[in-house]
């Protein structure tokens, strides 16, 4: 498998946020989402075997939260169930973040899956999520919406709805996005989106939704890697 790094931080969005966790970043992705703050993953890459990077998640031991991310980490599907298989069975909680576009039934139903569907401000990469893939989702799946601007709000609100999405997914995550290039501030100035003004939305149309900020980009710099 390809690997852009591999370190432990603490979960920054999903239901899980706030807890220590293991992140393995695979390279590669075939998709160019206009607010991407991940594009260095988009090629290169190290080369390690399943041994190796299992050993490498035994050595940040006690945590035993893994998320694999990208990139695209369904890219490398083939290499990808199997490690996952081994270690669910050494009894590690995992998470992988895609962007659905790939076909997710044969991910292991103990994985949490945060999935992603690409609103219209993600730009080329929008409408890409396969569709396919909402019959794939369990009580355990997270479903995310990145939102740049009213438009894309009424895109999330109208799939969530048309969709019966909170009958599906355990989750349903809106987060605003962050600007291309923030500044080294921590704040919510950086946004796209003013998370007040989505938090107005959704009260007023009763979204069975959950606000999901990006709290590694307030505890940190928002351009700073490997946390």
């Amino acid at each position: 498998m390809y690997l852009i790094e591999l370190y432990k931080s603490v979960q920054g969005e999903s239901s899980f946020a706030g807890l220590p966790c293991i992140f393995v970043r695979l390279a590669g992705c075939n998709l160019r989402c206009s607010w991407c703050d991940s594009e260095y993953t988009f090629t290169g890459g190290k080369p390690f075997t399943e041994d190796e990077i299992v050993a490498q998640i035994e050595a940040l031991a006690p945590c035993r939260l893994v998320e694999f991310t990208g990139g695209e980490p369904m890219l490398q599907a083939r290499e990808l169930l199997p490690l996952m298989e081994r270690l669910l069975a050494q009894g590690f909680t995992l998470m992988i973040e895609t962007s659905g576009e790939r076909p997710l039934a044969e991910v292991p139903k103990a994985v949490h899956k945060i999935v992603d569907v690409k609103c219209p401000g993600a730009g080329s990469a929008a409408n890409s999520f396969r569709m396919e893939n909402l019959d794939a989702l369990t009580p355990n799946d997270e479903v995310k919406f990145v939102i740049s601007d009213r438009a894309d709000y009424e895109f999330t609100r109208e799939f969530i709805r048309a969709h019966s999405l909170e009958l599906k997914a355990g989750q349903i995550l809106l987060s605003p996005a962050f600007q291309k290039i923030p500044s080294p501030q921590r704040t919510a100035d950086n946004m796209a989106l003013d998370p007040r003004k989505l938090v107005e939305w959704m009260l007023e149309d009763g979204l069975p939704a959950r606000l999901s900020l990006q709290i590694h980009k307030f505890i940190w710099e928002p351009q700073k890697k490997g946390v």
